[in-house]
């Protein structure tokens, strides 16, 4: 089990990313959650196995369709057993 801090930066708010980041988080049975800052950009913690983790965090730096990813910073972290996804 990985934990994984992700914070994306772009054109990020607006596009759906939050809700189509948590379809994919349950599709591949990654838990944590997502949500927006108030600089306009978007930040997730991503807990799972670590390929599951991978695609998430892969998936992120192309995002939702009509995003426009700029910049992903990824930040390992002690996993705390969540068991959902949320969009915060």
């Amino acid at each position: 089990m990985i934990r994984y801090r992700v914070l994306i930066s772009g054109r990020v708010q607006g596009v759906a990313y939050r809700d189509s980041c948590r379809r994919m988080a349950e599709q591949h049975g990654v838990n944590g959650w997502v949500r927006n800052l108030p600089d306009g950009s978007v930040e997730a913690v991503f807990e799972g196995r670590p390929d599951d983790v991978g695609r998430l965090v892969d998936w992120s730096r192309r995002g939702p369709r009509f995003a426009e990813v700029a910049d992903v910073r990824v930040h390992a972290e002690e996993p705390e057993g969540i068991s959902e996804f949320q969009i915060r």
